[in-house]
């Protein structure tokens, strides 16, 4: 008699469990939740360091810091490096969540935090700079519009974590994953007050003394070929181009507009045609300028046509 009872009690859980139709079972009639995004076929590789480089005099060592978290500036990249390879050997696209950073490993995952408003979001550094010393990363477009960002600088936290591997891949295909939790008002004011101690970026028609960086990108493969040096796009008045100079100072006296310097002499005179500059060897680099002109003043108009460009680190420097 007990077997009996036991075999109904089976029986019943049996057809309970068929009534409820699993995944795809007739009363759910699809599967709860939108499917899955796939996945890229690429995947992270290795990450890659590089050696030290330099940026105005001061040098970098690419490091493997799990615990980093920095509070500094953020600024944004151009559209202008759209195609062009990362420090890694990806693609650049504005419109994906990405950043380039000095140390980090390539790729890395950070949390970035507007600390004007507390919002955070995931991003995926794939590149090496900013080739600024007062900037702590430059996020792409679509990450700088993730963030709420516009223009200019902002201030902002960047702190290194390990992600799940689904938001990985989002990332790698160059969709944002949602933002975290807004970062409490306690903890934004802490953070602001460390802000106090670091150096606000100069505005952007400085004259600074920084030459173009010897500066090699964080890997030396595809994107050392990027623009290594002061930013994006370049512009200056259409000018007739000088004679390129065998030497870093090639002209006597007056003022240049140090817009970029680049691995290979290839992209510099390509550069160098569109802001009808001139392009000059300093060391293993291509450096392009502007100029020289008589006065700052000159130069400061050059240098404001450079940064319509998109070259908007370009400096004006004294050619002695």
């Amino acid at each position: 008699m007990r077997s009996i009872v036991r075999g109904a009690v089976l029986a019943g859980a049996a057809l309970l469990l068929s009534a409820c139709g699993g995944f795809g079972g007739e009363r759910g009639g699809s599967a709860p939740g939108p499917a899955p995004a796939p996945v890229p076929a690429t995947a992270d590789g290795p990450a890659m360091l590089g050696e030290p480089y330099a940026i105005g005099g001061v040098t970098y060592t690419p490091a493997d810091i799990p615990d980093y978290d920095e509070i500094g500036y953020a600024g944004l990249y151009g559209d202008e490096r759209a195609g062009n390879p990362t420090a890694n050997g990806e693609t650049f696209e504005p419109a994906a969540i990405s950043a380039a950073h000095k140390t980090l490993p390539l790729p890395s995952y950070v949390e970035v935090t507007a600390l004007d408003t507390g919002r955070t979001i995931l991003v995926r550094i794939n590149d090496r700079g900013p080739m600024a010393n007062d900037r702590l990363i430059d996020l792409s477009r679509g990450a700088a519009q993730q963030l709420g960002l516009t223009d200019g600088v902002a201030a902002v936290r960047v702190r290194r974590t390990n992600p799940p591997a689904a938001e990985r891949a989002q990332l790698r295909a160059g969709r944002a994953v949602p933002e975290r939790l807004a970062t409490p008002d306690s903890l934004l004011a802490i953070l602001r007050t460390k802000l106090k101690d670091v150096p606000k970026p100069k505005p952007a028609a400085v004259a600074a003394p920084q030459p173009a960086a010897p500066i090699a990108s964080g890997h030396a493969k595809p994107g050392d070929d990027r623009f290594i040096v002061e930013g994006p796009a370049a512009a200056a008045a259409p000018k007739a181009p000088e004679k390129p100079a065998a030497a870093p100072a090639a002209t006597g006296g007056g003022y240049v507009v140090q817009v970029a310097a680049f691995s290979t002499e290839a992209r510099a005179a390509a550069a160098a045609k569109t802001v009808g500059g001139t392009v000059s060897r300093a060391g293993k680099l291509w450096r392009v300028r502007i100029g020289p002109f008589a006065s700052d003043g000159e130069a400061q108009g050059a240098l404001g046509k450079a940064k319509a460009k998109g070259f908007r680190d370009a400096v004006v420097i004294r050619d002695r």
